[in-house]
């Protein structure tokens, strides 16, 4: 694995867990933080996988383009396209005090996170040493 590569991977890795811990958090979750680094996992995630493959990605938030990206090598990714787009507006939307998210936003955000994660994951060569349950 290209050390680029693995770096995209630790610091999704590192959103995961933010994510995870923040929705055990049983007291006061912070329901846009979650939502937040699930999309910021996803999307590194992407990012690593394209990196690893030598496929070159602007600077950009919107995952449904990451996605599209790496059809060329993996087309049955096509169908994580519709979730992604939900993961994608949590990149910017929930910084703003006009955009709220809820429980039920972050229930889908970690179920849309933790799926794509381990398909992507399962993708690149030697990701189980990466795996975080």
């Amino acid at each position: 694995m290209m050390p680029l590569t693995k770096r995209w991977l630790n610091k999704a890795t590192e959103d995961f867990r933010v994510m995870r811990r923040e929705f055990r958090n049983a007291e006061n979750p912070a329901y846009n933080a979650i939502c937040f680094h699930g999309q910021q996992c996803v999307e590194k995630l992407l990012k690593g996988f394209l990196q690893e493959h030598d496929i070159h990605f602007p600077k950009t938030h919107d995952i449904r383009d990451l996605i599209n990206l790496a059809k060329p090598i993996r087309p049955e990714w096509e169908k994580l396209i519709a979730p992604a787009e939900v993961l994608t507006r949590y990149a910017i939307d929930s910084r703003y005090p006009d955009d709220e998210a809820y429980r039920e936003d972050a229930e889908e955000a970690v179920a849309i996170c933790e799926k794509i994660r381990r398909i992507v994951l399962d993708a690149i060569e030697g990701s189980d040493q990466l795996r975080l349950e």
